[in-house]
């Protein structure tokens, strides 16, 4: 397998200290793997896993891959350079296989022990691109990756106030999105939510704060 052209160099020294999931959206694995090597569209990721759990390598991990684009994450920028980009053949749609889950959490658990990179660092990209971008999507299983180390799942009991989440879900490392925030919390969190705002939200995102939070008001690097 080739790698892919569509890389750089991480800027400014910054090596990977987040995972950015991401679904590929395409009719098959073999037509994401000709995008993410076409010079001519300027995209690529650091792995792309099949359905059958077969792992393409495209970029070298210390190099910056472009799969991340505008976005944020704990007021970071530059998405690119601070992180590694996996890709999963999916449609957006439809369960992820099992074999793909296996070969995943076996990627993610090198990566994470390379990188020294805590599962709380683990996003997906409508995390950091809330609007804009909704994968791995609503049929992911981040519960499952939270259960294995990989990731993080919020441990909440009771009701929050929901006057309180937005800050909450920032200090948890959320860009500021006020029109699209509730939904790339729940996207991730709660996905079969519905309706406004609620105390059940606010009660999540005050867990993952507590948690996992940083300080807001802290200078960024």
């Amino acid at each position: 397998m080739p790698l892919s052209p569509n890389f750089g160099e991480r800027r400014d020294g910054l090596r990977p200290e987040f995972v950015v999931i991401h679904y590929t959206a395409m009719e098959s694995c073999a037509a994401a793997v000709d995008r993410l090597c076409d010079p001519a569209y300027e995209v690529s990721a650091h792995y792309l896993i099949d359905y059958d759990g077969t792992q393409h390598s495209l970029v070298p991990e210390d190099a910056r891959a472009w799969h991340a684009g505008a976005g944020s994450w704990r007021g970071l920028t530059d998405m690119n350079s601070r992180s590694i980009g996996i890709e999963l053949a999916n449609d957006g749609f439809e369960p992820f296989a099992e074999p793909q889950m296996q070969a995943l959490e076996a990627l993610l658990a090198g990566v994470m022990a390379r990188w020294a990179i805590p599962p709380q660092a683990i996003l997906g990209h409508s995390d950091m691109a809330p609007g804009r971008k909704s994968d791995p999507g609503a049929r992911f299983d981040w519960h499952r990756l939270a259960r294995g180390g990989l990731s993080v799942w919020p441990e909440a009991a009771g009701q929050g106030d929901p006057a309180t989440f937005a800050t909450h879900a920032q200090a948890f490392g959320y860009p500021a999105a006020p029109d699209q925030l509730l939904t790339a919390f729940r996207l991730r969190f709660r996905p079969w939510a519905r309706g406004p705002l609620d105390a059940i939200d606010a009660a999540l995102a005050q867990n993952l704060a507590q948690r996992f939070g940083v300080d807001q008001s802290a200078p960024q690097a």
